[in-house]
């Protein structure tokens, strides 16, 4: 269906106000908000899933309307403690309406991190209370207009409900064209940082694009990919882990190879990253102010001064840089520094269409990874 016809019936009920985390299956949601409302009053894109309940709440506490928020199944952990504390009608009783992609659904292929989060998603918006409707793409419009009729007495009563949207189930014209100026690609950044680092160091790299990214540099230079811890989901986290390990492997240096979307989205972990001072630690955020491996929405990053909120957080050296010689430089000076390191590299949002995903399991990179860090 096409997603004017969704949204049409979505204003029907008195919503005005869009807010969530961009999701690929649901780019024609956020590609149409975009284009309509860009990042105004009317729709903001969360740094967090859990965040954008809240948003949603003030809205309706401010107005007394119910606003929409939009994610990505995945981010249903992130929202678990507003939609149990804050919304639900034994508490404020404020009514919101999600739309949210099913990854992972069981029947089709996906990759492994959505599994399990597909099989528990209805079951799971069931225990939390949200009415569920799901959206194919065969729903016609007569059924859709039955479940609209559903959620309006739903949200008129104080409780949420939910579209939950298959794969391909909408569809739009418009297109999110969010650019900037930056000369170096993400992959190109990885790359440079991966030929001037240290045979020694270790990697862990963010959920999305990058980390599949790192695996075909690997791959293009016949190298083994025991050296590189890939996080494929829990978005926002991977700094943890690398202050994990390197707060364990103390004569390793430990990369963490991050995203501006992934930062924000838990910012909170820069503040116990400093303040635990891991000296091996290089956290190197590739910023390029979108959440471009799931469609191109932009983020806050371009708007706010990511080495101040480092250096605050305890960072003892921070540094950004816009092409690859000041990459390579900043790469060079800071074998001599001690850490924690943050390095911002701003990056362009181009990506390869043909860009393939890894071949081996999470598993066996957890176990390739484990062995070296034994050696």
């Amino acid at each position: 269906m096409k997603i004017e016809e969704l949204l049409d019936l979505i204003h029907e009920n008195g919503i005005d106000f869009f807010t969530g985390v961009p999701d690929s299956q649901l780019k024609a949601l956020c590609d149409t908000l975009y284009s309509k409302y860009g990042t105004t009053e009317k729709h903001v894109v969360a740094a967090n899933e859990g965040a954008a309940v809240a948003l949603a709440a003030g809205h309706y506490l401010a107005t007394g309307k119910p606003a929409l928020v939009y994610m990505q199944n995945s981010g249903i952990g992130n929202a678990v403690n507003p939609i149990c504390s804050l919304i639900n009608d034994k508490v404020y009783a404020i009514p919101v309406l999600f739309i949210i992609g099913w990854r992972g659904k069981p029947g089709t292929h996906d990759e492994p991190q959505h599994i399990f989060q597909g099989e528990i998603t209805t079951s799971l918006l069931d225990l939390l209370d949200i009415e569920t409707h799901i959206l194919t793409d065969k729903t016609t419009t007569e059924e859709l207009a039955a479940m609209n009729n559903s959620i309006k007495k739903t949200l008129a009563n104080g409780r949420s409900a939910a579209f939950v949207v298959e794969k391909n189930a909408l569809q739009t014209d418009a297109k999110t064209d969010f650019k900037n100026g930056y000369p170096i690609s993400r992959e190109r950044a990885v790359e440079v940082i991966t030929r001037n680092t240290d045979n020694s160091d270790v990697f862990v790299s963010t959920t999305g694009k990058l980390s599949r990214e790192l695996y075909e540099i690997r791959e293009a230079a016949n190298e083994g990919h025991e050296k590189d811890f890939l996080t494929v989901g829990s978005m926002g986290h991977s700094i943890m882990i690398a202050c994990g390990i390197a707060a364990q492997k103390k004569e390793r240096r430990v990369f963490c190879l991050d995203g501006d979307g992934a930062v924000l989205m838990h910012t909170g972990s820069l503040a116990v990253c400093g303040s635990h001072a891991y000296p091996n630690l290089v956290h190197i955020v590739l910023n390029n102010g979108a959440h471009e491996s799931v469609g191109g929405m932009p983020t806050a990053a371009e708007a706010i001064d990511l080495l101040s909120i480092a250096g605050g957080c305890g960072y003892k050296q921070t540094y950004s840089v816009q092409n690859e010689n000041d990459l390579i430089n900043t790469l060079e000076k800071i074998k001599t520094v001690e850490g924690p390191i943050f390095i911002e590299v701003k990056i362009n949002i181009e990506s390869r269409g043909d860009l393939s995903r890894p071949t081996s399991t999470p598993q066996q990179n957890k176990q390739a990874f484990m062995e070296h860090l034994k050696n």
